[in-house]
């Protein structure tokens, strides 16, 4: 790879770090949500921490594989369930996930919670504007970024 000596070097996360970037991120969200969408995986530790930070108890989470584990990404984030649109309609919804890379999963969440008939914002803990495929942009987001992030809560991270 003749440009490796210009790659970032990974954050590395740690817990103090992330308590830190959800705290930041929960001054900039406020107050005003009825509750929390998690996007599994990566957004269910910052979505958890959110909650507690905005005093909002209730917590849903949909359900979306993008990347696959084997390296690289689906041709489209693939909805595996997502909560019943009874559960969504009227209802102000946080969306949360770890980190927006291309934004396809969010946009995907947000298309959805819309069409269910309530009024999504997007949380998120790292933005990466250089890497994003999508128009649109985080409503919210603790910091933004270029490189690789690891997250403490990944296995064998």
């Amino acid at each position: 790879m003749p440009h490796h000596e210009h790659m970032p070097e990974p954050l590395l996360v740690t817990w103090d770090e992330l308590d830190r970037l959800v705290a930041k991120l929960a001054d900039v969200v406020g107050r005003g949500h009825d509750l929390v969408l998690a996007i599994t995986r990566g957004g269910l530790v910052p979505a958890g921490m959110l909650a507690y930070r905005l005093d909002l108890r209730e917590i849903l989470v949909a359900g979306v594989e993008f990347y696959r584990s084997e390296g690289g990404t689906h041709p489209e984030p693939r909805v595996l369930h997502f909560p019943d649109a009874t559960l969504l309609a009227g209802r102000r919804i946080l969306v949360v996930d770890e980190v927006w890379e291309t934004g396809e999963t969010m946009t995907e969440v947000l298309a959805r919670v819309r069409g269910a008939g309530a009024l999504p914002l997007s949380a998120v803990l790292h933005y990466k504007p250089g890497r994003s495929r999508v128009a649109g942009r985080p409503d919210h987001y603790a910091a933004a970024i270029d490189g690789w992030v690891t997250y403490p809560y990944k296995a064998g991270g």
